[in-house]
């Protein structure tokens, strides 16, 4: 049997097939892709859903002089696969390998970089925009968006700005009624509606001025085909809507489209999950959080949950299943999340509001100007602080000590273990003076034993762990741990010479702790997995010099870089955060 994915390295390869062979070339990069995952990992579902569209924009437009930006990036596995980079595909998202979403400085068809949501429109947009300005009249300029993403704000602007343009720009929305979780909110129903509409009466994307046609089958690889050769000729902004169903092809990714957006290593003849471990492990310190919400909100009515279209990654849906009418998934909309969060409070309620430290950045302005300023108590929960591996750079959590830590009024705090994450969000609901924020790890934490009775935390109380006589450690969150097990590595009078401090409150510091640090020790260290810029180390730096301390403070962190795709493990030994690192470090210092 003729295998034609071995032959095509290329849309110019694809496009020298005859149509009726498309179909077959189809089924082949599912199951290439589903044989890749299932060993490799990675975001299977979304890929698998947008095969034919996939093959169906390389066939039509001349790319890479026409231009395709995929939105968020999960659905572009189909799109590397077809654009040179087949024979490397199986190093994606692994060290030094490709990058798990589009990246200009990895290929020449990857028009624009992407990892969060609802860019796509804008970017292309402004292509547009630029080639109408140097006179390309011909250029085609194409942005693939999700029904979840486009209920984002960020995708109405783009859209609303769009739409009194005459820029040669093509909206498709690739609808399958779900982003990492089912979509929410009013649009999500208005889609629904379209679907099962005979005719189309007063069509949104019409009113915004788009050429809109469909919905049609997206898996109807002739209908796109004729569809996306018909638009080509049509001037101005066009909007194409595609029905689709995420994780085509694999009944198990069909049937369970939540957990199959990114299953894991799984069987691919079978589709079936491999059985996990009998081993009793310490659970993800997302089910801490989402276990304890439920535990709080049980005696504390006033709490409520809040996350922008991360039920299932953040752990919130068990407190949406309990308590349906005060736990809420507001869909891709940070910015609408902390603002109403900022609502509830000035009502008497205690939002605890759930997002990953790398998306809150979207919701910057928010957080200072009707979260800090007003001084209005919410409960900021981000999820993934730190290296959170695979992902690479769009998606690491280092920012936020820095980008938070400026802020006046804010409480920052990240636990060491699952024990401290219960006790802090425990200590919240009680009542602050102040908004705070909780930062914690993407996996596993090492607290067996971690449903302990709740502790109330002193708010800018650090702790000493070990006593020593020369060299003072100061560690925050789980970077404890790595100092914990840096210390093993060392022999007893060396152990002996070195003191431990899990300081816990990056702001406010820890002044009498800082005092009696400073004035003890003939050396500090200061680790981290944030950025070293801004972070936890120059706030001690910056104690230091205010206070006039002349103690060597040597501050261990994230680098002055974005820091690319690979495991945790083998990220932390690349920037020597790793416990082999740190004990070579520690020595020499001795």
């Amino acid at each position: 049997m003729t295998h034609l994915l071995q032959h095509i390295n290329s849309p110019a390869d694809l496009r020298l097939l005859p149509k009726e062979d498309l179909p077959k070339l189809a089924k082949e990069l599912r199951d290439f892709i589903i044989q890749i995952v299932a060993t490799k990992e990675g975001h299977l579902g979304a890929s698998l859903g947008v095969v034919e569209l996939t093959i169906a924009l390389h066939y039509v437009f001349n790319t890479p002089d026409d231009i395709l930006i995929w939105d968020v990036g999960h659905q572009a596995y189909v799109h590397k696969i077809l654009t040179e980079r087949k024979a490397l595909f199986d190093t994606n998202r692994q060290l030094g390998g490709l990058s798990g979403f589009p990246k200009r400085d990895e290929s020449k068809y990857d028009a624009f970089g992407v990892g969060h949501s609802s860019t796509s429109i804008s970017a292309a947009l402004g292509m547009a925009i630029g080639s109408k300005l140097k006179g390309d009249f011909n250029k085609q300029h194409v942005a693939i968006i999700g029904d979840a993403s486009i209920a984002s704000g960020m995708a109405f602007e783009g859209l609303n700005h769009a739409g009194v343009t005459d820029a040669n720009l093509l909206v498709i929305l690739n609808d399958n009624a779900i982003g990492i979780d089912p979509s929410v909110g009013a649009l999500k129903m208005y889609l629904t509606n379209v679907k099962r509409e005979t005719q189309k009466q007063d069509n949104i994307f019409e009113a915004l001025n788009f050429n809109y046609s469909g919905p049609i089958d997206g898996h109807d690889l002739p209908k796109v085909i004729s569809e996306l050769e018909r638009l080509k000729t049509v001037k101005g902004p066009k909007f194409l809507h595609l029905i689709t169903t995420k994780g085509k092809g694999l009944k198990q990714a069909e049937l369970d489209q939540v957990k199959y957006h990114a299953p894991g290593k799984f069987d691919a003849k079978t589709g079936d999950l491999f059985a996990k471990s009998t081993t009793i492990l310490p659970p993800k310190f997302q089910d801490v959080f989402g276990y304890t919400i439920v535990e709080l909100a049980k005696i504390n009515e006033k709490i409520i949950g809040i996350t922008p279209a991360m039920p299932t990654g953040s752990s919130l849906k068990f407190m949406m299943k309990e308590f349906p009418d005060r736990a809420f998934d507001v869909g891709i909309a940070e910015q609408h999340a902390v603002t109403l969060s900022a609502g509830l409070t000035t009502q008497g309620f205690i939002p605890f509001c759930n997002i990953y430290s790398t998306f809150l950045q979207r919701a910057y302005d928010q957080i200072i100007h009707d979260v800090a300023i007003q001084n209005l108590p919410v409960i900021f929960c981000l999820d993934r602080a730190g290296l959170v591996g695979e992902d690479g750079a769009t998606h690491q959590g280092v920012f936020d000590i820095a980008y938070l830590r400026c802020i006046p009024n804010l409480i920052i705090f990240a636990p060491k273990d699952e024990v401290e994450l219960r006790n802090i969000m425990y200590t919240a609901q009680l009542g602050l003076e102040h908004p705070i924020a909780i930062r914690y790890p993407r996996g596993r934490g090492r607290e067996l034993n971690w449903k302990q009775p709740f502790s109330k935390i002193e708010i800018g109380k650090g702790e000493i762990l070990k006593h020593g006589t020369k060299i003072a450690i100061l560690s925050i969150g789980t970077m404890t741990n790595n100092v914990e097990d840096a210390l093993s590595l060392l022999n007893e009078s060396e152990q002996n010479s070195i003191a431990v401090y899990n300081m816990r409150f990056i702001k406010p510091l820890d002044h009498a702790l800082l005092h009696t640090i400073l004035g003890t020790y003939s050396k500090v260290f200061t680790i981290e997995d944030g950025t070293i810029i801004g972070g936890f180390g120059s706030a001690v730096l910056e104690f230091a010099s205010t206070h006039n301390y002349t103690t060597p403070i040597k501050t261990i962190g994230i680098p002055d870089e974005f820091i690319e795709q690979g495991s945790i493990t083998e990220l932390q030994k690349s920037l020597n955060l790793d416990a082999s690192s740190l004990a070579a470090l520690l020595l020499k210092s001795i």
